[in-house]
């Protein structure tokens, strides 16, 4: 996974802070965005992070595992 590749949530992924739905329940399930980076180094030293993999549906942004998602096209 890369950053401009396009991704649609494959498992359920519950949030409370999409913009259309402050404060509820969403989940993004089926949500289509691009991947805009992969978190692998900080200052140029390789981390491990639990969400490493940052994606936008829009203006909105959110953090998943590699898992949780799955390549579009």
């Amino acid at each position: 996974m890369k950053a401009g590749e396009q991704v649609q949530v494959s498992q359920s992924v519950v949030v409370y802070t999409h913009p259309e739905h402050r404060g509820k329940a969403f989940d993004l399930l089926g949500q289509q965005g691009e991947v805009l980076q992969v978190l692998d180094d900080w200052k140029g030293k390789p981390i491990s992070p639990t969400l490493p993999v940052i994606v936008a549906f829009g203006r909105f942004r959110a953090h998943f595992r590699p898992d949780e998602l799955e390549a579009v096209g």
